[in-house]
């Protein structure tokens, strides 16, 4: 299939292109190339093999989509503005890349009849994720209050009775509750999908990314994640800074892996019923709480032991980390690349 990727010259979409190309498949890059991402655009265009034709525009301009999409199969749409979204002041910004660049997008789809699309979601529609109390079961925690944090009670408590929790894997089936703009617009986008899936009789599958890291990371930029921020760090010859207590469970996952998931997740929209739309998670399946990682960076870079700093913020989350039953046996995919060998390879300089 010739497959439209957006965000194609990114950490993940870059990815993307290579197990599309692995896997016998024809990609199209597309990727606005925006300086705020891409710093140095050429060595952002260079990600892309030469024999993949290249298109620098933007998802939010229906002219230059309609022209990529001719000829086109399916869409892998990697493009999106990351990071929280700090206060209300972000919003527009947030939702004018990613909620009006996905309408843009699926209107454009709907235009050339292309039924099949993988939309790069992410794990912080959950919100917080699964927690169990040993008087009431499963339960959802409110919102953190910030006099909770300040005091340093990161754990979050049964809404019931106050006590202690047990965090667990969250499923997909768990309710959408998103806690902060970038959150809210990830949901949006799942939303429009959805929408658009049913009116077009077309198939999505909405991958559900938990923490990506490995070759190509962001680095020293608002969109760069933790791994990165602490490998910046340590090579600077700076100790880690660890928020809370550093004991936030997530799931950190390869981008190899999920660029083997997006591949997978197209394939299945070829053989899926119309107007289907499935979430699915894609992490490691293996939680390590973000002091662990700073831990395990240290030491492979030999720098200064990681300092947990008390900080917080508030549109963060404690634990969420993923049960990806449903991509391994819907999808049969397996997580290849453990984390062992993903953190040797992240520590290498570029």
């Amino acid at each position: 299939m010739r497959v439209l990727v957006t965000g194609a010259a990114g950490f993940i979409g870059s990815h993307v292109v290579e197990s599309l190309l692995d896997a016998g498949h024809d990609a199209l890059a597309y990727d606005a190339l925006l300086p705020a991402v891409h710093p140095e655009p050429e060595r952002s265009r260079d990600r892309i093999p030469a024999d993949v034709e290249f298109v620098q525009a933007d998802v939010r301009d229906p002219d230059a989509l309609g022209r990529a999409l001719r000829g086109v199969d399916a869409v892998c749409h990697q493009a999106a503005m990351v990071g929280l979204g700090l206060d209300l002041d972000d919003a527009p910004h947030y939702a004018g890349c990613n909620d009006l660049g996905t309408a843009v997008l699926l209107a454009a789809m709907a235009r050339a009849d292309v039924p099949r699309l993988a939309l790069a979601s992410s794990m912080v529609v959950y919100g917080e994720g699964r927690y169990d109390c040993a008087e009431h079961g499963r339960v959802e925690p409110g919102p953190r209050v910030v006099a909770d944090l300040a005091a340093g009670r990161f754990e979050p408590p049964c809404p019931h009775c106050g006590r202690p929790l047990t965090p667990g894997m969250v499923d997909e089936d768990a309710r959408v509750d998103p806690r902060n703009v970038y959150a809210a617009t990830k949901a949006a986008q799942e939303y429009l999908a959805t929408s658009w899936a049913r009116a077009t009789e077309g198939a999505v599958a909405m991958l559900r990314y938990h923490n990506v890291y490995g070759p190509r990371m962001p680095r020293d930029t608002p969109y760069a994640g933790v791994a990165a921020i602490f490998r910046s760090e340590l090579r600077a010859g700076r100790p880690p800074r660890v928020f809370e207590d550093g004991g936030q469970r997530r799931d950190f996952v390869h981008v190899r892996d999920i660029a083997a998931a997006n591949v997978a997740a197209l394939e299945w929209t070829g053989k899926a019923d119309p107007g289907a739309g499935r979430a699915f998670n894609v992490g490691s399946g293996t939680p390590r709480t973000v002091g662990e990682l700073a831990a395990a960076l240290a030491s492979a870079l030999g720098g200064p032991e990681p300092v947990v700093t008390g900080q917080y913020r508030l549109g963060d989350v404690r634990h969420v980390t993923a049960s990806n039953r449903r991509l391994r046996e819907e999808l049969g995919w397996q997580p290849a690349v453990s984390f062992a060998d993903g953190l040797a390879q992240f520590v290498v300089p570029a």
